[in-house]
């Protein structure tokens, strides 16, 4: 079965706070009717309607501490509950200690290794490359994992050519970058087709959303509802493209930020786990899983034994 990976960084389950909580804000209007009309709120976990599932899932992992990108990240690729083989949450980008358990690809390697083929669907511009090549720039964890597979990142050929996305979904940002005028932009709903186009390429598809990080430190309200407003159309696009015999999509984050501009750092909320797809899919992946180390066993199960 196919897989397709949204991930959001920095997004959990707040309060239904409109003050602080962009989520009990943002009108959203298609994805409230996917989740007969909750917003994504702690409050609105557990639930299962006719095209969507909601749980919480628990991104702290019995470590002390606030959960951090680079660990949190991980997690989700491996398995395995790195901060506490580490003793520590562990980020932004990855030290040796998280790096060293990304070594073999994690799922993009271990799918790679039993025929099944895998991709990023970021396209990353040429500035990009150059802090990687130069030392000036360090791999966060999920291009880590990729490149570490043996996978190509997509590069602004590829976005050009319609084989990627740019980060923002549309292509705005690329736009607004010197030397690409004629950057590919979509509006949302565009985009979220495309995304799903670009999907069905690849038994395992993975998409790399970190604005919303962004957008929690900065504790930006209307940078976050313009994001939030833009994903509605990106996921009204992407299920109106997307059938259950595509397979399954997830959305899901590795901690907690973006649901709390009172504060400038991460929070201890639990993260979103969204799912779209049969009924049966959904809650054969949901069955057991409960925290971010779970993630990766559930999308292995899910492909290798649903050819």
């Amino acid at each position: 079965m196919r897989v397709l990976f949204i991930f959001m960084d920095g997004i959990g389950l707040g309060e239904a706070d409109p003050e602080a909580n962009p989520f009990a804000r943002a009108p959203m209007p298609f994805f409230h009717s996917l989740l007969g009309g909750r917003s994504l709120l702690r409050d609105s976990t557990p639930y299962e309607g006719e095209r969507a599932s909601l749980l919480p899932l628990d991104a702290n992992l019995g470590v002390q501490g606030l959960p951090q990108s680079a660990t949190g990240q991980a997690v989700l690729l491996t398995g395995r509950n790195i901060p506490a083989e580490i003793g520590y949450h562990y980020g932004p980008k990855p030290n040796r200690e998280v790096a060293a358990t990304l070594q073999d690809g994690a799922i993009f390697g271990r799918l790679g290794a039993v025929g099944r083929r895998s991709a990023l669907l970021n396209a990353y511009p040429p500035r990009y490359f150059d802090g990687i090549d130069s030392g000036k720039r360090l791999y966060s964890s999920i291009p880590l994992a990729v490149t570490n597979a043996g996978l190509p990142l997509f590069t602004s050929d590829d976005l050009a050519a319609g084989r990627s996305l740019s980060a923002d979904f549309t292509g705005h940002g690329w736009r607004q970058m010197p030397g690409f005028p004629e950057a590919p932009v979509y509006e949302p709903r565009e985009a979220g087709a495309k995304l799903a186009a670009l999907a069905r390429d690849y038994d395992f598809s993975f998409f790399e959303y970190w604005a919303s990080d962004y957008a929690g430190h900065k504790q930006d309200m209307k940078w976050a509802l313009d994001q939030l407003n833009s994903l509605d159309g990106v996921l009204e696009g992407l299920l109106g493209e997307w059938s259950d015999t595509d397979g399954l999509i997830l959305l899901t984050s590795d901690h907690g930020n973006m649901e709390d501009l009172s504060v400038r750092r991460h929070t201890a909320n639990p993260v979103p786990l969204l799912l779209f797809g049969s009924l049966e899919a959904r809650r054969e992946f949901a069955r057991s899983v409960t925290d971010l180390s779970h993630i990766a066993p559930a999308i292995w199960d899910l492909i290798t034994n649903h050819p």
